[in-house]
């Protein structure tokens, strides 16, 4: 559950992206911070390895004041995608409150993109999260290249029926439709939790709102992107 500090009135909120290595987890934060005005989010934090991809996590804050006087911190983290990192992805699903789910679409990717899943689902239960109540939504990334499943993941999706984005992450399609389902599925279990609008006066138009009336309307290609 987010955190809410009662003194300062301030509210975290930690959004995690997790899929197998080079689905395109860090290709996503590049777009955000690049989209997203700098008046609303801080520095695109990463730790890579020497051959570009990431070793411990990526991370990105996006922040705003509500007008009721919240402030409102989302974390946006990735995790590795390399199978000796798994105690690490487990680590940084600590105290998630949404989970987007970055898979390749190709076929040729199956296997790999089930494996990941189900590692998700495990460390989020390890956690103590429930995965069939934790906001998830999945990224159907790479739409751009040849051989897509055109299942739309059923082999992932008969326990958690999470909706599907497709998404081109290195060419910045997708990318902000991902971000604003997962902020819409996110606040509505955070109002159940915590009452924003009761409590706070908080709307989820305000609350998505808040973080899409920053982003540029371009399309761009992230710096350095890698799928």
């Amino acid at each position: 559950m987010a955190l809410f500090n009662e003194a300062t009135r301030e509210l975290a909120v930690k959004i995690v992206y997790y899929g197998p290595a080079l689905s395109g987890k860090t290709t996503n934060l590049q777009a955000l911070f690049q989209k997203i005005d700098s008046k609303v989010r801080g520095r695109l934090m990463t730790l890579d390895t020497k051959d570009d991809r990431t070793l411990f996590f990526d991370m990105m804050p996006v922040f705003f004041r509500t007008a009721a006087g919240v402030k409102v911190k989302l974390k946006l983290y990735t995790v590795p995608g390399q199978v000796m990192h798994a105690s690490t992805r487990r680590i940084v699903l600590q105290g998630s409150d949404a989970v987007a789910f970055v898979a390749d679409a190709r076929r040729s990717e199956a296997a790999a993109t089930l494996t990941y899943w189900n590692d998700m689902l495990g460390n989020l239960e390890a956690n103590g999260l429930d995965p069939r109540r934790l906001p998830i939504v999945i990224q159907k990334n790479k739409m751009d290249l040849a051989d897509l499943r055109d299942d739309d993941f059923a082999d992932l999706r008969g326990a958690v029926p999470a909706p599907v984005i497709p998404a081109v992450a290195v060419q910045g399609e997708g990318v902000l439709e991902t971000l604003r389902t997962l902020l819409q599925l996110t606040y509505r279990d955070l109002d159940r939790g915590l009452g924003l609008e009761r409590r706070f006066g908080i709307h989820e138009t305000e609350f998505v709102g808040s973080v899409f009336d920053h982003v540029e309307n371009r399309d761009a290609r992230p710096a350095g992107a890698r799928s």
